[in-house]
C-alpha cells in the first residue's frame, strides 16, 4: 500500500474537484454531502459494519473516507490548508489540557 500525506490527499482532491475558492453555493452543496455522511457513518457504526477481505461497501472505513473526502472539499473551497491546521491547533489543544502536543514528533 502507497502513503500519502494529508497535504498530497488535499491536493490530489482538488484536482479532480476543480473546486473555485469561495464559492459559496458548492460549499452549502459540500456541507450537506458532509452532513449525509456523518449519518451514513452513524449507521455503519449502529450496525458494526467493519470491512472484510477488502470489500469497503457499505463499511465504517467507506463511510469514514467520504466524511473526510467532504472535509477536504471544503477546505479546498476556503483554500484552507488542513495539515498546518492540524499543527496550530494541536499546538492550542496541548496547552489548553497540559500535555505534550501529538505534532512534536512530526516538527
Amino acid at each position: 500500500m502507497k502513503d500519502m500525506t494529508l497535504k498530497q490527499l488535499q491536493k490530489a482532491i482538488k484536482k479532480i474537484d476543480g473546486v473555485t475558492i469561495g464559492d459559496s453555493k458548492m460549499s452549502d452543496r459540500y456541507f450537506m454531502k458532509f452532513i449525509e455522511e456523518v449519518g451514513e457513518l452513524s449507521e455503519c457504526i449502529r450496525k458494526d459494519k467493519r470491512m472484510l477481505n477488502n470489500d469497503i461497501k457499505g463499511t465504517i472505513e467507506e463511510e469514514l473516507y467520504d466524511v473526510l473526502y467532504y472535509i477536504i472539499c471544503l477546505a479546498n473551497i476556503y483554500d484552507i490548508d488542513l495539515q498546518n491546521s492540524i499543527f496550530l491547533k494541536e499546538e492550542l489543544n496541548s496547552k489548553k489540557y497540559n500535555r505534550k502536543s501529538i505534532c512534536d514528533d512530526f516538527e
